[in-house]
């Protein structure tokens, strides 16, 4: 029976990624050795970073003076990361779910957090719209994606003060304008390789401006100056993590992923809509074409647990929605074959007439 991966994450990459990945993990280029035996410093290890930053830079049409970085810890690491080189005196968060609310507790640490706006009593099913960002922040924080609510920020935000973005769960969803961002960093586990890197793009100019003692390894200026290689790097996902950034860029590149994100997730919604068991979680206007979050309707509750044994029997993986909302989440990262999207909404539709 085919397996229909809808995990938030770790998640699904294409199958080429994964194939050439375990080629590599028994013979790297030839070498006779693993990709998981070498030397980050082999030399033909370097030309993997070199090409991995180099379509980082194409396929996001990253402008002159930003570095892209390959780091560990993921984004729960860059929480702190980001004020520890960014916060002065003060910074200004947008709250719109579990990862914004770990990124603030993290800032709190390092001088004043203004959250200028939540969704929390709503159960963070919305993205706030009327807020303003005091023009005196070192920064202005948001989290693109939420993978948890299932709400998305699809366009860039116009800021009185730099932006930085956690978009771990939608990077190369989307074209960017990457030049009103100072910083923009990942976990990679969602839509770029295996869990164990983590990307950052950050703008080079606006780096060196606290005045706090910054340890090296929490420096985001150390890992420019050594290539993301000041200390050993993970380099099985940088790999993984170069696979991905090719076959995005044989696809037809980011425009290409957009496009399929929105057929994929307009017709996953429509069902939804049109289903006399299911409604969705978060508001029309915010709804994530990256994690689709929907749950039984009050009188059909009782049905919940029978719609996950059923479909789980017919192959969908991971549908399982997180504990903060309950129901269901499908996850329809790039990697996310169309055909997948239709088998679950087969599914829905078989389960409707059962019930």
């Amino acid at each position: 029976m085919k397996k229909h991966n809808f995990n938030a994450g770790p998640s699904i990459l294409p199958r080429e990624v994964i194939e050439n990945t375990a080629k590599a993990v028994l013979d790297f280029n030839d070498s006779g050795l693993s990709l998981m035996e070498i030397s980050h410093r082999a030399k033909d290890f370097q030309p993997v970073v070199d090409e991995a930053v180099a379509l980082f830079k194409e396929l996001l049409q990253i402008p002159e003076g930003y570095s892209v970085l390959f780091l560990g810890g993921g984004a729960s690491l860059e929480f702190c990361m980001v004020p520890f080189n960014f916060l002065e005196k003060k910074a200004a968060y947008l709250n719109t779910g579990t990862w914004s609310k770990k990124a603030i507790k993290e800032a709190k640490a390092f001088g004043e957090v203004i959250e200028v706006a939540s969704s929390a009593d709503a159960n963070f099913s919305f993205i706030p719209k009327d807020y303003t960002i005091p023009a005196d922040a070192d920064y202005f924080h948001i989290t693109t994606n939420n993978t948890i609510f299932g709400t998305e920020l699809k366009k860039d935000i116009d800021s009185p003060v730099p932006v930085i973005a956690d978009m771990s769960s939608d990077i190369f969803s989307r074209p960017i304008d990457v030049s009103k961002y100072v910083c923009i960093y990942g976990g990679a586990q969602k839509n770029l390789a295996p869990a164990g890197v983590t990307f950052v793009i950050v703008k080079n100019e606006a780096l060196g401006k606290v005045s706090r003692y910054i340890p090296t390894m929490l420096n985001y200026q150390t890992h420019i100056d050594n290539g993301s290689m000041f200390n050993t790097p993970p380099v099985l996902p940088i790999y993984a993590a170069l696979q991905t950034l090719r076959w995005i860029k044989a696809q037809g590149g980011v425009k290409e992923m957009e496009r399929r994100a929105i057929e994929k997730a307009d017709m996953l919604y429509a069902e939804i809509d049109r289903n006399k068991l299911f409604v969705g979680t978060a508001a029309k206007e915010d709804r994530s074409r990256m994690n689709i979050c929907f749950v039984m309707k009050p009188e059909f509750k009782e049905l919940e647990a029978d719609f996950l044994k059923f479909a789980t029997e017919r192959g969908m993986v991971g549908i399982k929605g997180h504990r903060s909302v309950g129901g269901f989440r499908a996850s329809c990262y790039n990697a996310m074959p169309k055909e997948s999207v239709q088998a679950l909404i087969d599914c829905m539709r078989e389960f409707e007439k059962l019930h």
